[in-house]
């Protein structure tokens, strides 16, 4: 049956759902891919914003979508994230969903008030631990790679920050910006940009070695922060029972995708690191990060919003 399944796949348009609103990190990885999907497939390929419950309704919807192909979604590291700070999840994400593909990975940059009493990270961890509870650091929201990432970071310099959740990433950007909050660490393109105009300062990537878009701004590591790395990555799934064979094939052509040369200029202009993995190793990948974003929830006490 399988290869019947390949045959005639696809035979009908392919939805990709994204659950966050348009214009964010998810939702460029998605419209990265669907015109050179479209090409590839020879089919209508539509991105569908299901935002909403830290993406839970959107993932669900993926989740419970007919298995025939017709359907993909894309997820970042709150995915992995939300398998321990949700106890109920309308889903189960070893039965429910299948990977397909991770397609790229962005290690999160760190920013702070242009007017804050610190430029670097080190001054940052100085000033916080002589001034417990008056940095104060912004997030996309609770279980976010921001938030987790941030609350890493306290855990490895022993600071203490307090913890400032938005609805999402702009709105903590814009605080920033006007001082109500210290620190941000997010994707690094809005950051980018931001810096670029005078509005933030950066002080370090949370990665292993600098962005080619920012390759003024030294890694944590290099700043003495040994093993520190923090990102939220972007990968594709398919609901659980989708034939094998139409997950190979998607993947292979997202790999074919993401690795051609106009793809990754795009992503290196977004700080981001192509992937194109097979589903095996984007199983892998999620149950990773998934004990590894585990770990420094129980650790923070971190609870859903």
């Amino acid at each position: 049956m399988p290869v019947l399944a390949q045959s005639a796949w696809p035979n009908k348009p392919i939805r990709i759902i994204v659950p966050y609103t348009p214009g964010g990190f998810t939702d460029q990885m998605a419209r990265l891919v669907q015109v050179g999907l479209q090409a590839r497939l020879g089919q209508p390929v539509l991105v569908d914003n299901k935002p909403g419950a830290n993406s839970l309704i959107g993932v669900d919807a993926i989740a419970k979508a007919p298995p025939d192909g017709s359907t993909f979604g894309v997820v970042i590291a709150a995915y992995a994230a939300n398998t321990t700070l949700y106890p109920k999840l309308p889903y189960d994400p070893q039965k429910d969903l299948a990977g397909v593909s991770l397609m790229g990975i962005s290690p999160l940059l760190a920013a702070v008030n242009i007017n804050a009493p610190f430029k670097t990270a080190r001054e940052l961890i100085d000033y916080a631990r002589a001034n417990p509870g008056k940095v104060s650091f912004g997030s996309s929201g609770n279980g976010s790679a921001a938030h987790l990432t941030t609350e890493l970071w306290k855990s490895l310099t022993q600071t203490y920050m307090i913890h400032i959740p938005y609805r999402g990433a702009v709105p903590a950007l814009t605080d920033l910006m006007g001082g109500q909050i210290q620190l941000f660490f997010d994707a690094p393109t809005g950051l980018i940009n931001q810096a670029k105009a005078g509005k933030v300062r950066l002080i370090g990537v949370a990665g292993d070695k600098r962005l080619a878009a920012a390759p003024d701004v030294p890694t944590f590591i290099e700043q003495g922060f040994a093993g520190f790395t923090g990102s939220t990555w972007a990968g594709m799934l398919a609901p659980a029972g989708t034939p094998r064979d139409i997950v190979k094939r998607m993947s292979d052509e997202l790999a074919r995708i993401i690795k051609n040369e106009e793809t990754r200029a795009k992503l290196d202009a977004m700080g981001t690191i192509p992937a194109g993995s097979t589903p095996e190793e984007f199983d892998a990948f999620i149950k990773a990060e998934t004990a590894k974003w585990g770990k420094v929830i129980r650790t923070a006490g971190v609870k859903a919003e």
